[in-house]
This record gives C-alpha cells, structure tokens and sequence, in this order.
C-alpha cells in the first residue's frame, strides 16, 4: 500500500487538474453559449438558400455553380475543418473518420485539400495527402463574415478555373450541446438531390414537399443571378458552416472539460478514502506496538 505522504501527493494533484478542467469548462461554455447564438441565427438563412438554390437549378441548369463538368477530371477538392487544439474530446477524431470513410468510397479520385485550424492540417499532412493550402492563420476564433469570405471566394475561384470537379466540406454540424454530427456537405457543384439529402438526414427537414411547392421568379435575369447573387450566397453559407463547426468544437470541449472534472472529482473522493484507511492503519499500529511495549514492561 502506498504511504500516506504519497496518497496525499496524488490528492493534491488531482484536486489541481479538477480546478483546471472546471476553469476549462466555464470558459468553454461562455464561448459555446456565443457561437451557438451565432449559428443557430444564422441558420434559417442557410437553410432557405439551400432551398431556393434547389428550386431555381432546372432554370439555370448550364451555370458553371450547377452543370456537372463536360469534360471531368476526376478531381476534387476537400476542405477540411477541424478545431486549433485538442482537449475537444473526439470533436476531431469523428472529422477525420468521416474524411477517411469518404477517401474509402472514392478510391478512384484524385484528391487536394485544404485545411481550416491546426488539426485538420496535422491530420492531413501525417496521412501524406496533397495539402495546397491551410487557412490555420486566417481565421480567429471569434469568426467574423469578412475571415470567412477570403476562404469561400477562394474555393469559388478554384472551381471556376475547372480544375476540380467538385468541392466538397467536411465539418461538424452542432446538432445540441451533448450532440454534434460529422458532415460531408457537397459545397459545389449545387445539385438538387444533395440539398434535399442534407436537409433530410442532417437538418431534420422534410424538404421534398417544400422545395416543390416553391416556385421562383428570376430577375433580372439568369446571368446576374449566376455570376452575382450566387457567389454572395455561397459566401453567405460557407460562413454558417464554420459557425456550426465552431458551436461544435467548444460544445464538445465542455462537455469533455465536464467529463475530466467529474473523473477527477471522483478520484479524489477514492484517494481520500485511501488515505484515511492508511492513517487508521498506521494509528492502529502505532498504539499496538505501543501496548505491547507496555505489556513487555509490565512483564
């Protein structure tokens, strides 16, 4: 059994990482009571772009942002958003295992990518991938729309210039405090089916009905929407899914700051346990040796 000077060592320790993970926690739920006041207002936004964009496809089907290649490459870009530092419990872990399922599934692509904050480009470079760019230093934490635009007209440019036939963003999506889902969310192409699946299995909308009973008209006319209006959308969209992402990132880090205080609580509780069943020992034994030295006198 460890000695009593060691067990009230470990306790000390133990009671320092439980502050630590307490202070980590507050700090974590300010910041994620921010950003989920962020995203959830600009959520509504995001989820009636995607539908007006589903709604006026067939009217501007030969836009560059909707037309599927004429000549494929075979290529795609995939952005990949992850958080600046660890301590988020597997907020990163389920990002990476969704890019990982999607370069599974699609062996037979060429892929380049881009990634937002730290992780994403650790994860990408250890795993040997082509790595063109890291927006890490771009954007802050506090995420405002004019960071976001310089990443989204970026991804606008490099599609246009054809070399990729599709854009695709991987990010968590703050479903809740306690729940958020790893997202593979097709940026470009906009194609009709991938927004109603989105809205279907990611949002929860039953989209189907709704987008139907929409009907649009297009003013002034096709070429201003296309090459105008959509990019500002697109700007607008990319913004919400770095919001969601980052609700998701300080959700999952209290939650995993939460988890460590409760542990460390508990463990605490189990030292001291400990330590008082050795100091009893040790009393015990001391006033046995002590009797028995008076009985040895006695004798």
């Amino acid at each position: 059994m460890a000695s009593t000077k060691e067990i009230k060592w470990r306790i000390k320790t133990v009671t320092n990482t439980e502050k630590i993970t307490r202070a980590m926690e507050l700090i974590s739920t300010v910041k994620m009571k921010k950003a989920q006041d962020s995203v959830l207002s600009s959520r509504p936004f995001a989820i009636g772009a995607l539908k007006i964009l589903s709604t006026i496809e067939d009217s501007v089907s030969d836009s560059l942002f909707f037309a599927k290649p004429k000549k494929p490459n075979n290529k795609e870009l995939l952005i990949v958003i992850s958080s600046n530092k660890w301590l988020c419990g597997w907020y990163n872990v389920n990002i990476f295992k969704k890019v990982a399922e999607y370069l599974r599934n699609n062996k037979d692509k060429n892929f380049d990518f881009i990634s937002i904050w730290k992780k994403s480009q650790d994860f990408i470079l250890r795993t040997g991938a082509n790595l063109i760019w890291d927006f890490s230093e771009v954007l802050t934490d506090n995420i405002e729309l004019s960071e976001s635009k310089k990443v989204s007209k970026d991804l606008v440019n490099k599609f246009s210039s054809l070399a990729y036939d599709k854009v695709v963003v991987f990010y968590s999506y703050y479903v809740s405090a306690i729940t958020q889902r790893s997202v593979a969310k097709q940026f470009l192409t906009i194609n009709k089916q991938d927004i109603i699946s989105y809205l279907e299995e990611i949002v929860w909308i039953s989209a189907q009905e709704q987008i139907k009973s929409i009907d649009y008209a297009i003013e002034p006319d096709k070429n201003t929407i296309t090459n105008e209006i959509i990019p500002m959308i697109l700007d607008m969209m990319f913004y919400e899914i770095l919001l969601e992402a980052k609700a998701s990132e300080h959700a999952s880090r209290m939650v995993a700051m939460k988890n460590a205080k409760d542990s460390a609580g508990k463990k605490v509780f189990e030292l001291t346990l400990k330590y008082n069943k050795a100091r009893q020992a040790n009393i015990t034994k001391e006033i046995s040796e002590l009797v028995s030295g008076v009985e040895s006198m006695k004798e």
